[in-house]
């Protein structure tokens, strides 16, 4: 049986290329594409894949969450960071959310394919170009206390990109399917939670944790 890979990225021409890429391999097959982290949370559902491909800069929902999802609601299937940062603290994000491995975007083919075989092995994936002992030293110093970021709620952080995303409280209970009221004390909660009490400072925090890419 092939691998069964599902791509979630947000930009059609990089999940063209990627599928095309993908395609020359032996045994691996990509059934399907997601282009935001709901989708593919649907996707995953309904055909449970080996491997995810997964941007971190999503609107909506993006690769972090999404990761934290699968690897809670499906363990069985593996998850690659694809992303255009390679500092450590993205990294650490990335895996501290569960992922299996992270590479950048502008990799070449034969890494991508180790990437996946390396994962689907039971190991986990760095890039190459990664300070790895930086990673790992930092990991293993944070290991035994939550960052304030992952005392929120799973609510609390739809909010919070949402928020960070130039989106209003209306608009948000109106994504969210919550009343205004309820939307405005998850923002309150966050905010004390953060100790951050203005959108800008979300704004610059979501991009700092990779919640929120700098150009959205």
């Amino acid at each position: 049986m092939p691998i069964r890979i599902l791509h979630t990225d947000d930009h059609s021409l990089i999940r063209a290329g990627a599928r095309a890429l993908l395609e020359t391999l032996r045994d691996l097959e990509v059934f399907g594409e997601a282009s935001d982290g709901r989708m593919a949370l649907e996707l995953i559902e309904k055909k449970r894949p080996d491997l995810v491909l997964m941007d971190i800069g999503m609107s909506g929902m993006n690769g972090l969450e999404t990761t934290v999802r699968i690897k809670k609601d499906y363990p069985g299937t593996k998850v690659i960071i694809l992303s255009m940062h390679s500092s450590e603290e993205y990294v650490w994000q990335a895996l501290r959310a569960g992922a299996n491995g992270y590479m950048l975007k502008d990799s070449g083919l034969a890494e991508l394919e180790t990437s996946i075989r390396t994962v689907l092995n039971g190991e986990t994936y760095l890039t190459p170009s990664i300070n790895k002992k930086v990673v790992m030293d930092y990991m293993s110093r944070m290991e035994t206390e939550k960052s304030p970021h992952e005392r929120l709620t799973r609510r609390q952080r739809e909010v919070l990109q949402l928020l960070a995303e130039g989106n209003t409280v209306k608009e948000i209970a109106w994504e969210l399917n919550l009343n205004v009221k309820t939307v405005e004390t998850h923002r309150a909660q966050l905010m004390d939670r953060l100790d951050i009490h203005d959108i800008p400072g979300l704004v610059r925090y979501a991009i700092r944790m990779g919640i929120i890419e700098e150009d959205r």
